[in-house]
């Protein structure tokens, strides 16, 4: 298991700001957690009240980072620090590398900032955690996630089942890999 060897620092892009999540963000958790959007395309995390969310941003992405240095980050706006969503690495035992996972409140949706913060998430695992290997995941009715994955620079490879998650998953590998593998 990879310790945390690099201070999980902040993220900034020309519109957004990446830090990790805290206790003081339950609020926001449990807002985007309880989304219709976000249950019927991730799943319900059964995060049903602030204790619920604390015990998530703990036992999830605070755990994620202590383990594996990396995890889901808090995506908010930098002209007023408002939280718009979550993105970061997830490092899941089914799978041999992390994927790049996010999630947005749905009223800000399409202005691209998964695609923003996903490509910040992506250069910082390179530059600074020295994982260049990142893959995707999402289900296949979730049309705005395969588009992001697209633009981040994933193609799908196939389609695999993942513990804890109801349904097939697509499964998407870095392009330039893909050529390589043939």
């Amino acid at each position: 298991m990879r310790a945390l060897s690099v201070p999980l620092l902040e993220i900034e892009t020309a519109r957004l700001r990446l830090r990790p999540l805290q206790e003081h963000d339950d609020a926001f958790i449990l807002e985007l957690l309880n989304e219709p959007a976000f249950i019927a395309n991730i799943g319900d995390k059964d995060v049903h009240d602030l204790a619920g969310a604390r015990n998530y941003i703990e036992k999830g992405p605070q755990a994620s980072y202590r383990q594996h240095g990396h995890g889901l980050l808090l995506v908010e706006l930098q002209d007023d620090s408002s939280p718009v969503g979550i993105c970061g690495l997830v490092k899941r035992d089914s799978l041999p590398h992390p994927d790049i996972g996010y999630a947005f409140l749905q009223r800000h949706w399409g202005q691209g900032y998964a695609c923003e913060a996903g490509a910040a998430c992506l250069e910082h695992a390179s530059a600074r955690l020295s994982i260049d290997y990142v893959v995707g995941i999402t289900s296949p009715h979730n049309l705005g996630s395969i588009r992001v994955l697209e633009k981040l620079g994933l193609q799908y490879d196939r389609t695999l089942e993942l513990p804890g998650i109801n349904g097939p998953s697509l499964y998407y590998i870095p392009a330039k890999t893909s050529a390589e593998k043939e």
